[in-house]
């Protein structure tokens, strides 16, 4: 029974790859561009996010 279900679930998640294949490809094609202030805007948060799991973790410790 568990391997039927493990079964079905990967080919529900085949399918649905399959389905949304053809937005991600448009998606690409047809989306926005980065722009030269959008990755700093991303490495920004992301770096602090980092710096804040640091010190959590070194204050547990």
């Amino acid at each position: 029974m568990d391997l039927m279900l493990k079964l079905m679930l990967a080919a529900v998640l085949v399918l649905m790859l399959f389905r949304l294949w053809p937005a991600y490809k448009a998606w690409q094609d047809h989306g926005p561009r980065a722009g030269k202030g959008d990755w700093a805007a991303v490495v920004l948060p992301l770096a602090a996010v980092a710096g804040l799991v640091v010190v959590l973790v070194l204050m547990v410790r």
